[in-house]
């Protein structure tokens, strides 16, 4: 089956997570693309600060709360 995000809240929400799976990849010493790391763009875009450990579980957390709020 497949699923079409055609609503601009979609494709961000799908991006946001695409970008914390990323993230997760690099706190486990892989990369997922050879650009800019979804470190960097998570701390650049939202303004996190610290270890790649500590900005994964704030960014996871920023995302819960907003799936929270969809619903």
């Amino acid at each position: 089956m497949t699923t079409v995000l055609d609503a601009p809240e979609q494709i961000e929400m799908f991006r946001y997570k695409t970008l914390l799976r990323g993230l997760r990849l690099e706190t486990q010493g892989l990369q997922m693309s050879r650009g800019r790391s979804c470190y960097s763009i998570v701390k650049n875009e939202f303004g996190l600060k610290g270890s790649k450990q500590k900005v994964y579980d704030q960014f996871k957390l920023m995302l819960e709360q907003v799936d929270e709020r969809a619903l």
